[in-house]
């Protein structure tokens, strides 16, 4: 399918097209030869041959008015990419400083957040920090930069006192206002800790995960310390449809990763056809036609006298 940005340019075709007529009907000057009166060949396929070849201006005209026109077509629609708003959540407690793997859980946090970033490409990312309150120290961006530069700060033995403790519930209910303000795009929380957190108990993890399963986002926990993770972390990830895993050492922390990248695959969505302008064919003519009709300049026109 072919569409102008100037289609009243169009109207200049009535031109050519006139142009195109009062040449295959003109008789010019005839000139009376001896020969005419003679049994001659009318010569009538040679006489159309010429007619035709004097229509090739005509044809030139109206490909340069379609030119002007400026003729596109329909690219072929290329899937968007939904974007996954993910913010990460790590616990900067004091445990966190304890021995995992040839250094501390907090260090084996960062890098496998900053491995995880790397190969979910077109995503936007966030990073929370929590203890017993919640610091929302880099913004949902795509700007991955702004996580690598944040890494050497977050270490557990440079955090306030008022962050030692472990709340996680109060981390997602901060998260969620996060996310929930995006208004594009999937949403998906990666909480990363290794310790108890006493404010999910009393049904506030039911609570939590039928909250931010309403909102849209899905909850991944992610339990960095050997034996397995507080059974209420099951149930708020499970209610908004992610998981809760445990971790315990740096190579399982790796494969958690991977294997949420695999169960939140990025989703497309069918884009609009784009216009790009399409001057080929017609330019391709317009030499064919140009390059046929200095050929026919050698001998293929009427005698002029």
């Amino acid at each position: 399918m072919i569409q102008f940005v100037h289609p009243q340019l169009l109207l200049l075709l009535a031109l050519p097209i006139g142009l195109a007529l009062w040449e295959w009907q003109r008789r010019g000057h005839p000139l009376v030869l001896p020969f005419d009166h003679a049994r001659a060949p009318r010569g009538r396929w040679l006489r159309r041959t010429v007619d035709l070849a004097n229509l090739i201006p005509a044809a030139l005209l109206a490909v340069v008015i379609l030119l002007l026109a400026r003729p596109q077509r329909a690219a072929v629609p290329k899937n968007e990419r939904l974007v996954t708003n993910i913010q990460f959540c790590l616990d900067v407690s004091g445990s966190m400083n304890a021995t995992y793997g040839d250094g501390n859980r907090a260090d084996a946090a960062i890098r496998a957040i900053q491995d995880f970033t790397s190969y979910r490409t077109g995503d936007a990312f966030g990073l929370t920090i929590f203890g017993n309150e919640v610091l929302h120290w880099v913004p949902v961006t795509h700007d991955l930069s702004a996580l690598r530069l944040a890494a050497p700060f977050l270490r557990p033995d440079k955090m306030p006192s008022y962050l030692w403790g472990t709340q996680i519930g109060k981390a997602l209910r901060e998260v969620k206002k996060v996310l929930t303000a995006r208004p594009e795009g999937d949403r998906m929380i990666i909480l990363v800790s290794d310790g108890q957190s006493a404010d999910l108990y009393g049904g506030e993890a039911e609570e939590i995960g039928n909250d931010l399963n309403q909102s849209g986002i899905v909850v991944y926990y992610i339990h960095v310390a050997e034996g397995q993770p507080q059974e209420e972390t099951f149930t708020v990830a499970g209610l908004t449809g992610g998981q809760a895993f445990a971790a315990g050492d740096p190579m399982a922390l790796k494969e958690v990763f991977r294997k949420i990248d695999s169960m939140q695959k990025a989703r497309l969505k069918p884009a609009s056809p784009e216009w790009v302008d399409d001057y080929r064919p017609l330019a391709a003519g317009g030499l064919g036609l140009l390059g046929l009709h200095l050929l026919t300049l050698f001998g293929l026109r009427y005698t002029p006298w």
